[in-house]
């Protein structure tokens, strides 16, 4: 199974979707005139200003801009940003990382017009606000049929994808790490995770909302305060770390001593998948949560969409990449959450082991939490049933027990494959009704300034 779902991967991951999602995020780029750049001040002043650990509760109209935001990003920093900043350097070298900065830079636009066309696009459905790549996909083009089994395409593969193989990975990291930590069982750690997962599901909206804001915004700040201490600790290894990230983007056998055999092909490779799967920008994801937000102008939420992706890429899987390459931990001395928790434990000792573990189960806690709403979003989708949500809720907290004990590599190809299959129909979308992004760019634009936007907002 591994062999056939590695096939699959090596076209997707080819130069096929690699080129699709750069050419994607270049376009809107240059498109929207660098408004990862632009904006970004406002962006950070607008979510710096809106943190609540304890705002309005999220009801059936939506939820505030903050906890969108906090239920975004709760589903891009997980597992991606600790052992699959590992993976890609393990697999792709160093000069991974270059690319995984590189698709995020681009990639800010990208998910700044999937924020807006959630919002222009979203609907209610039994009674409640949701939206999300499915909703606007069915406006993607002029034959309405193509578009509906597009639509209806994304709407499995991401519920495959997110809320099934997706939350099997997450649990997956989990029970590996707690096993390496502690030495429990993770048909254990499985099971526990499967429990508290599932109260929260069942609390519904309001209680995903609640989770997201507070977990976050802490797990977040210690984590990176630990990078900080680490990295600090082996501060004479820094520029050698970023140079190596450099150059061996461009020339990973000459900087590698040519002992790994990696190429450019696959630094390029695996930078941008498991940068896609950090950050998810162009995946098509995030825009459930952004959908939902209650803000006076798509273009608010389209600035907060933009600060996630730089929240997740560039502060916490950076810091995961320079700890792995300052802490001079063999890059072959194991796989995805291992690689990180032994960088740690070379600086921290045995405490590094537990500290991973620990940050591991909040971050890829609260991906779970996320990435089942953004699965929910799409069983609402297709079914537009509340019996259907149930028996989703259920099967959800099954593949997080069968996730706990599947072999790691199998279950990082299937997560590949299935995200691949999201992109193609979500992008197709995003270049048809750019412009609808571009029009509330230019709304926003003349809008009163920064500082008058945001009081609003908080009021």
């Amino acid at each position: 199974m591994q062999n056939i779902v590695m096939t699959i991967n090596n076209f997707l991951w080819g130069n096929f979707l690699i080129i699709l999602l750069m050419g994607t995020g270049i376009y809107f780029t240059l498109k929207l005139n660098f408004i990862q750049i632009r904006k970004f001040g406002e962006g950070i002043k607008h979510v710096t200003g809106s943190i609540n650990l304890n705002g309005k509760a999220a009801d059936k109209n939506g939820m505030s801009s903050f906890q969108a935001l906090a239920t975004a990003v709760a589903a891009q920093v997980g597992t991606g940003n600790l052992a699959g900043a590992a993976t890609a350097i393990a697999s792709g070298g160093p000069g991974a990382i270059f690319w995984m900065w590189a698709s995020a830079f681009f990639g800010m636009a990208t998910v700044y017009v999937e924020a807006i066309l959630g919002q222009v696009f979203k609907k209610r459905i039994d009674g409640q606000i949701t939206g999300g790549p499915a909703y606007y996909i069915e406006n993607s083009i002029k034959n309405k049929k193509i578009a509906k089994g597009l639509s209806y395409f994304f709407a499995v593969a991401c519920i495959s994808a997110l809320g099934l193989m997706g939350n099997a990975v997450q649990a997956n990291s989990i029970s590996a790490a707690f096993n390496k930590a502690f030495g429990v069982s993770p048909a254990l750690v499985g099971i526990v995770v499967a429990v508290l997962a599932g109260f929260v599901f069942f609390g519904g909206i309001k209680r995903i909302a609640s989770v997201t804001e507070k977990i976050v915004p802490v797990m977040a700040g210690l984590y990176i305060v630990a990078c900080i201490i680490v990295i600090g600790i082996n501060y004479q290894e820094i520029i050698p770390a970023i140079m190596s990230i450099f150059y061996s983007a461009f020339n990973p056998q000459a900087a590698l001593g040519g002992a790994m055999g990696i190429s450019v092909k696959q630094a390029v490779r695996y930078g941008v998948a498991r940068g896609l799967f950090s950050n998810e920008a162009g995946m098509g994801s995030t825009p459930h949560a952004h959908a939902i937000a209650k803000v006076t102008h798509p273009g608010e939420q389209g600035i907060v969409a933009v600060i996630t992706v730089f929240i997740d890429t560039f502060i916490v899987l950076t810091g995961t990449a320079l700890v792995i390459l300052t802490s001079k931990v063999s890059l072959t001395s194991g796989a995805g959450i291992v690689l990180t928790q032994g960088a740690f434990a070379e600086t921290l000792g045995t405490f590094g082991h537990v500290f991973i573990a620990i940050c591991l189960l909040f971050f890829a806690f609260s991906t779970i939490v996320g990435w089942y709403f953004f699965g929910e979003a799409n069983v609402r989708y297709i079914f537009k049933s509340k019996k259907s949500i149930n028996v989703y809720r259920a099967i959800v907290m099954v593949m997080i027990v069968i996730g706990s004990i599947m072999k790691v590599e199998l279950v990082w190809e299937l997560a590949d494959m299935f995200n691949g299959m999201m992109v193609l129909p979500n992008l197709i979308a995003l270049l048809a009704l750019g412009k609808y992004a571009r029009t509330a760019m230019k709304e926003y634009d003349i809008m009163p300034e920064p500082e008058e936007k945001i009081n609003k907002i908080i009021v």
